[in-house]
C-alpha cells in the first residue's frame, strides 16, 4: 500500500480486568500484576486476511530469513508487555495473545482486543507487515509524543498518507475514543480505524521506509531486494542471526571484522571465521557482555599480527606494524603502543645462548 523510496502528562490508564476494558484510573502506577504503567505496551494486529497475498499467511511471510512478525516484534522489545492479535504460532520472542469476537472483526475491533491486556500509560500500536520498522523509530514516535503532549504520533508515508498502525497513543485517548464508538454503534465489528483516530489530536512524522508496508508479493520483492543492498546487507544479516540464536548483544562488528581481516591475512584465510568463533566463545565463557567481546578480540587481533611479524621476520622483510595498544581497534595501518598492554614487539625476541 505504501509506496516504497529509498532512502506532557500521560493520560489515564484504563482499569485491568474490568469487563469492558474501558475503565479508567486517575493515578499512574504499578499495574495489578506489579508492572510499571509509566512505560509502555505494544499491541501488534496480526490476524488480516491478506487478500492481495492470495490469502497467504502474511505475518509469516519471511523477509531477510525472517518472518514478517518476528521483525515488528524485536522493533517492539522494549515494551513492558507486548499483545499480538492473532491465532498463537511460534514466535521468536514471547507475546501474550488476544483475538477479537468475532475474529476478522476489522481493525479497531482487534485493537479493543489488544488493548485490554495493556495497563500502561503509552501503547504503541503496529501492524504485523512492516519489514523495515526498528526499536530506534518505535523510539522516536515515544518521545515525539511524550514532547508534542498530543495524544498520539503517527508515521505517514512519502506521499502524505497517514499510517495509524505505525503509531504510539495515550492510552487513555484510544479507551476515550472506543467506548464512545461502541456506544453510538453498539459494536466495533467492521468499523474503519480512521473512525478512531479522527478523533485524536494527532501529530505526524514523514517516514517513508519505517512505515513501508508488504500488501502485495511486489512489496515483499522490493523489501527483499532492499535489504540484501550493500549499505543494508551486513546489517540485516547480523540482526537476523542474533535473532534465530537469541542473541541481545551489541558489540562493535568493525572490531570484529579487522580481527578477521588480520587473521585471514596474517595466518591463512579459514583462521578468520574459527578465530572470530573462538572470540565470542571466551567473551560467553567469561559470561561477559561487548567489554568482554572487545578484550578478546583485541587479544587475538594481537596474536594475529604477532604471528604475522614472525612469518615477515623469517622472509627476511620487514615486519608489519605492531597490534594496538588498549581497547582500539586493529586497522593494519600505522604502529601503536602503550603502558600495561602486554602488545609485543613486531620482531621477534632474541633468545639467550644455550650455553
Amino acid at each position: 500500500m505504501t509506496a516504497y523510496e529509498r532512502p506532557s502528562a500521560p493520560g489515564s490508564v484504563g482499569a485491568p480486568g474490568s469487563s469492558s476494558g474501558l475503565g479508567s484510573s486517575d493515578a499512574l502506577g504499578p499495574g495489578m500484576d506489579g508492572r510499571d504503567t509509566d512505560g509502555h505496551d505494544a499491541v501488534v494486529l496480526a490476524g488480516g486476511a491478506a487478500r492481495r497475498l492470495g490469502g497467504a499467511d502474511k505475518p509469516g511471510v519471511r523477509v531477510g530469513g525472517r518472518a514478517l512478525l518476528d521483525r515488528v516484534l524485536a522493533a517492539c522489545s522494549g515494551a513492558a508487555t507486548t499483545v499480538v492479535v492473532a491465532e498463537p504460532r511460534p514466535t521468536a520472542r514471547p507475546v501474550e495473545w488476544a483475538r477479537e469476537d468475532p475474529p476478522g472483526g476489522g481493525p479497531l475491533a482487534a485493537l479493543d482486543a489488544g488493548l485490554r491486556h495493556t495497563t500502561a500509560a503509552y501503547v504503541v500500536v503496529l501492524s504485523a507487515d512492516l519489514p523495515f520498522l526498528d526499536l530506534g523509530t518505535v523510539e522516536r514516535l515515544l518521545t515525539a509524543l511524550q514532547e508534542a503532549g498530543t495524544e498520539g504520533v503517527l508515521l505517514t508515508d512519502s506521499g502524505g498518507r497517514d499510517q495509524p498502525l505505525v503509531a504510539a497513543y495515550r492510552s487513555a485517548a484510544l479507551r476515550r475514543e472506543l467506548a464512545a464508538l461502541r456506544a453510538e454503534h453498539g459494536e466495533l465489528t467492521g468499523l474503519p480505524l480512521r473512525r478512531l483516530t479522527g478523533a485524536l489530536e494527532l501529530t505526524r512524522i514523514t517516514d517513508p521506509v519505517a512505515s513501508f508496508d508488504c500488501d502485495t508479493w511486489d512489496d515483499i520483492a522490493a523489501a527483499r531486494a532492499r535489504i540484501r543492498e550493500h549499505g543494508h546487507v551486513l546489517d540485516e544479516w547480523i540482526t537476523a542471526v542474533k535473532d534465530e540464536l537469541g542473541i541481545d548483544l551489541d558489540v562493535d562488528t568493525g572490531t570484529l571484522l579487522d580481527l578477521a581481516r588480520d587473521a585471514a591475512h596474517g595466518v591463512a584465510r579459514p583462521a578468520a571465521p574459527l578465530t572470530t568463533f573462538l572470540v565470542g566463545y571466551a567473551a560467553a565463557q567469561a559470561k561477559g557482555g561487548p567489554d568482554a567481546v572487545a578484550e578478546a578480540a583485541r587479544k587475538a587481533t594481537a596474536l594475529a599480527l604477532r604471528w604475522a611479524a614472525e612469518a615477515e621476520t623469517d622472509d627476511g622483510t620487514a615486519p608489519p606494524p605492531t597490534a594496538p595498544s588498549g581497547t582500539g581497534t586493529s586497522t593494519g595501518t600505522g604502529t601503536t603502543s602503550g603502558p600495561g598492554t602486554g602488545t609485543e614487539a613486531a620482531a621477534p625476541e632474541a633468545r639467550p645462548d644455550a650455553g
